[in-house]
């Protein structure tokens, strides 16, 4: 009888850890998957050669959700707030100053009438709020501009002194592309233009990218092919400063 009753309790123990091993063999095949799967995601294509999500692209927070839409009615607000200014200042022909003295005089009659009116009509008055601006965010705004401005400093001193003739060559074309742009329509549609596309364009490829980056693989993959044609037959030939020049002809 003892016999029988230790056969049974080895046998119950021999299933439970054959289960256990079982669980681990599953959670280690999981496991395996899972590292498979991340290896997969690593090898595709995703463009500009990100590795994070959009949202942690656009530096995350406030800025990636106004982009991304998180916020439809901050977002909507902000592009609707552009779309009105374009339309006034481009489709109505407002001048600035005409449009914030217009604006202020009327803001002032509004309030004015308001709160002299109030005590006739017995409601009270308009709270205004006083408006002050904080100083900590203005240096902070400021500061970084200041290193924006001396890093574009130190890159027009280095394209100018002749040090790489092929940097030099691409700003200037660069900055050609850019003045026959601003020549086609004024500065403030172009801006209008560059607020549209940076509340359309990361949205629908943040919705769509699975579609978008194999086409954009394509694309790249043919662009570094004209480049390389580009380079063996043009930009390899061009000198890298003019003393590198004189030194070929001598």
């Amino acid at each position: 009888m003892s016999n029988h009753e230790d056969n049974k309790s080895e046998s119950f123990i021999e299933k439970v850890t054959d289960k256990i091993h079982d669980l681990k063999n599953d959670s280690s095949s999981d496991s395996d998957d899972d590292s498979k799967v991340s290896e997969i995601k690593s090898k595709v294509f995703r463009l500009f050669g990100r590795q994070k999500p959009v949202h942690h692209v656009f530096g995350g927070g406030k800025p990636a959700d106004l982009l991304l839409w998180k916020d439809k009615k901050l977002s909507g607000g902000i592009l609707g707030g552009a779309t009105i200014i374009w339309f006034l200042f481009e489709v109505l022909e407002y001048h600035l100053l005409t449009l914030v003295c217009h604006s202020l005089i009327l803001t002032l009659t509004l309030l004015f009438l308001w709160s002299n009116a109030s005590t006739f009509i017995k409601k009270s008055p308009p709270k205004i709020p006083e408006v002050s601006i904080p100083e900590k965010p203005v240096l902070e705004i400021v500061s970084s501009l200041r290193i924006e401005i001396n890093r574009g400093f130190a890159s027009i001193h280095d394209i100018a002194s002749g040090k790489d003739l092929k940097k030099f060559l691409s700003v200037i074309a660069g900055l050609w592309f850019v003045s026959f742009i601003s020549n086609s329509c004024n500065f403030l549609t172009l801006v209008y233009i560059s607020v549209v596309l940076l509340f359309s364009v990361p949205v629908a490829y943040d919705k769509y990218e699975d579609k978008i980056d194999p086409l954009a693989e394509k694309a790249w993959i043919e662009i570094k092919k004209q480049y390389k044609a580009l380079d063996e037959k043009v930009l390899c030939k061009i000198p890298r400063s003019i003393k590198e020049l004189k030194d070929k002809k001598v």
